[in-house]
């Protein structure tokens, strides 16, 4: 298993409307193009002084499965235009690790 995460800023003023692009539209879409090997997605939301600060955890069952999702170059960041407008700030590339332990309780 594989975990890809990402990490965005936006504005305080920006915030609603990005989670619910998030959630409305961009995972929506991730979902609907039924990837072999996407298993699925976390939000994550946290106020940081001036900023609200998401992270985005993906999970995959293989990194051939990550690359079907962002192509050969696998770790540059998907960040489509609309979200691209919302966001102050970005990382330009994702991190991806291996899933050693997924204890459930």
């Amino acid at each position: 298993m594989i975990s890809r995460i990402w990490h965005g800023w936006t504005t305080p003023a920006n915030a609603d409307a990005y989670e619910t692009l998030l959630k409305n539209e961009i995972f929506v879409g991730i979902a609907g193009r039924q990837i072999a090997g996407f298993r699925s997605i976390h939000l994550l939301r946290r106020d940081v002084g001036q900023e609200v600060e998401f992270v985005t955890v993906m999970w995959f069952a293989s990194l051939e499965a990550v690359r079907t999702f962002a192509g050969e170059d696998y770790e540059v960041a998907v960040v489509p235009p609309k979200a691209r407008a919302l966001l102050s700030r970005f990382d330009a590339r994702s991190q991806h690790y291996e899933v050693r332990a997924d204890v459930k309780v």
